[in-house]
């Protein structure tokens, strides 16, 4: 039989790992009115406080969040509460099952007869963290049991919210890739090439979105564009504007009109009248000598001639921010690219890391001089976004805080010339697969 101890008396137990009081809830049908826990013994001063409850009903009003462990006694009558949804009696284990429902977070011990070593084994495939016989139980035993439980429950809590946390990332990793742009430049000589880091740790989007399309009509259209911040939400608005411009663009728009129209869902989509993005879009017309540019707060692009150093597109024609005045307006400025040119298009997050010298950041004209010296060292493509990437970060001594989004256009008129003479000009250039190049040096950012 086991030995009685007065009701709701506080016992010393031997010291958890964290070397705080635990709180034991014994539920068992005694008649005696009595607990039927013996002794425990006192070491290190911690101490265990008892609770008891005869019935499911008593224990769900005592189990409270400070409720370390639960002592269930498997003989105990099931009751209605654990009762099937057919209103018929449940399996043996029906009142442990249903005190894990109400007590997910509550390390459980089985009280059990000997004679039912199966039953008690089965409880701690159901959920139980470990089993006691009622004939065998002592103090010592009861205490080892209960700081085992308890640590037990800890580490499956932890692994458990370890293992959500994985495969949330998973997931969002999933959707994000699924968000990141694959350009649309089947049928054009120009070859596409860009880099993106997000400035938010382990993300894959940041504010920063660009795309690029080419029409029916063969012009090429390109973009990018910062949304203010750098959070989910900042992220999450930048993919709806680039959706939105795609499909703007695909239905005709251009210029100022499609500005306009951006600006509208920029300014139903966002959360706070505080939230802008900056935009530049370049569309290249079908003979790749000329392109149209709209600049919205956004910095000027770069152009690279052969045989000419690389210098800045025009910018004093260029335009409000979206989503800053209700009725701007973003005049398109005409531009003559020639015949072999290179086009580069980034964020601010490339202009605004440090340069090593105190406070000073790189800007514009150090951007300009450091691709200048990079063409000259013979990089293009690939390997110039690369570098440049690479050199910025350098400089700021580490990973940048803002996001950095870099594109470029290139296009050589003598590859243009062959293909025409060669019959290829308008056979449309393979679409890459993510992380892989296409023959015309198109590639999705890496991850």
């Amino acid at each position: 039989m086991p030995v009685p101890v007065p009701q709701q008396r506080s016992v010393p137990a031997a010291e958890t790992s964290y070397g705080a009081d635990l709180t034991l809830l014994v539920i068992e049908d005694d008649p005696a009115g009595t607990l039927t826990v013996p002794e425990l013994p006192a070491a290190a001063g911690t101490r265990v406080r008892i609770r008891t409850a005869r019935n499911l009903t008593e224990a769900g009003r005592l189990l409270t969040d400070d409720v370390d462990c639960i002592l269930l006694d498997l003989a105990l009558p099931s009751g209605g509460e654990a009762r099937t949804a057919q209103g018929q009696e449940a399996d043996g284990l029906a009142t442990l099952k249903h005190v894990l429902r109400i007590a997910p977070r509550h390390a459980v011990l089985a009280l059990t007869a000997q004679e039912d070593a199966e039953l008690a084994a089965e409880a701690v495939r159901v959920g139980a963290q470990d089993y006691l016989f009622r004939d065998e139980l002592d103090g010592r035993l009861l205490s080892r049991a209960i700081r085992y439980a308890v640590e037990r429950k800890r580490a499956d809590v932890a692994q458990h919210q370890l293992t959500e946390s994985r495969l949330r990332a998973q997931e969002n990793a999933r959707l994000e890739r699924g968000l990141l742009p694959t350009p649309l430049l089947d049928g054009s000589d120009l070859r596409f090439a860009a880099r993106y880091r997000p400035g938010r740790s382990r993300a894959l989007l940041g504010g920063d979105f660009y795309d690029t399309v080419r029409t029916t009509d063969g012009t090429v259209h390109v973009m990018i564009g910062d949304v203010c911040g750098h959070g989910p939400d900042e992220a999450a608005l930048g993919v709806e504007l680039r959706i939105a411009w795609r499909a703007l663009t695909l239905a005709g728009l251009c210029g100022d009109e499609l500005l306009s129209t951006l600006q509208q869902v920029l300014e139903h989509e966002r959360e706070s009248e505080e939230i802008f993005a900056t935009l530049c879009t370049v569309d290249i017309a079908p003979d790749g000598r000329r392109a149209g540019l709209c600049l919205a707060g956004h910095p000027a692009p770069l152009i690279a001639r052969q045989g000419r150093a690389a210098h800045l597109l025009p910018y004093q024609d260029g335009g409000p921010a979206l989503g800053l005045l209700p009725r701007a307006r973003w005049p398109r400025r005409q531009v003559e690219l020639g015949g072999s040119w290179s086009l580069m298009m980034y964020t601010d997050g490339l202009i605004e890391g440090r340069t090593g010298i105190g406070t000073q950041r790189l800007g514009q004209d150090g951007m300009v001089a450091m691709i200048n010296r990079q063409l000259t060292e013979g990089l293009t493509g690939e390997d110039l976004l690369e570098a440049a990437v690479t050199h910025v970060r350098e400089l700021n001594g580490g990973e940048l805080t803002d996001d950095v989004a870099v594109l470029l256009l290139d296009r050589d008129e003598d590859i243009v010339r062959r293909r025409a003479h060669n019959g290829d000009r308008g056979r449309s250039i393979p679409r890459p697969r993510p992380g892989q190049v296409s023959p015309a040096g198109a590639q999705r950012p890496p991850l």
